[in-house]
């Protein structure tokens, strides 16, 4: 389902591929089973590659990996969250555009070099 740049977040890396990454991560919340999940899907892999190398894109399925997932209180999928220096920054709810999710992407990372 993911692209060759879009991550795979589990319970098990979440604190080394997402907390202490030295670069700002967006995850995307999802399940197999959720049909807006899979809409975003192909969005998220955009941002993927569009990001190459700035930032992290990556998804975590909440069925596999529900400690992260109770962790940061996720009651509705999809769920976007955009973290930076080990700290939660942003999150959106729902479906949004992909110019959104850069947005919010785009006031932590870097310019391209």
């Amino acid at each position: 389902m993911a692209s060759e740049n879009t991550l795979a977040f589990t319970d098990d890396n979440f604190d080394a591929e997402v907390l202490n990454s030295d670069v700002p991560v967006l995850v995307d919340f999802w399940a197999e089973w959720c049909q807006p999940c899979k809409m975003l899907g192909p969005t998220i892999d955009e941002l993927a590659g569009d990001y190459q190398g700035r930032a992290k894109v990556g998804k975590l399925n909440t069925d596999e990996s529900r400690q992260v997932a109770v962790k940061f209180g996720i009651t509705a999928i999809p769920t976007v969250m955009i973290f930076s220096d080990g700290e939660l920054k942003k999150t959106l709810v729902g479906m949004n555009s992909k110019d959104k999710y850069a947005e919010a992407l785009d006031e932590l990372v870097s310019s391209p070099t």
